[in-house]
């Protein structure tokens, strides 16, 4: 189950990493508050997970699934740079997500 939430936790992390972008710097209430609200999901979340899954494990998959969240949503919605080498450090971030949850006890 720590899994599940982590992987949730992480996908909440992406939304209020986007969600910072609509706020305008907390000058639009309604994105203002979803993302405060993703915020506490996700700290929530990765709280946990941590009940059962190593810290520096979880940690680390949590920022990475955000990271790579953010900077996939970044090209797609904000029109962000798209370049064999972004893409290619994005892709290595995966690989260490992968890494990391192979090499963690189930």
């Amino acid at each position: 189950m720590g899994w599940i939430y982590l992987l949730a936790a992480g996908l909440s992390e992406i939304g209020w990493a986007i969600g910072l972008k609509y706020t305008e710097g907390f000058t639009r209430p309604v994105p203002t508050v979803l993302t405060i609200v993703s915020m506490i999901i996700s700290i929530g979340l990765l709280g946990l997970a941590l009940k059962t899954l190593p810290l520096g494990t979880a940690y680390a998959i949590w920022t990475g699934i955000g990271t790579v969240g953010t900077v996939l949503l970044g090209i797609v919605l904000f029109g962000e740079a798209a370049t064999a080498l972004r893409l290619a450090c994005v892709g290595l971030i995966l690989a260490g997500i992968v890494g990391l949850k192979l090499a963690s006890p189930a």
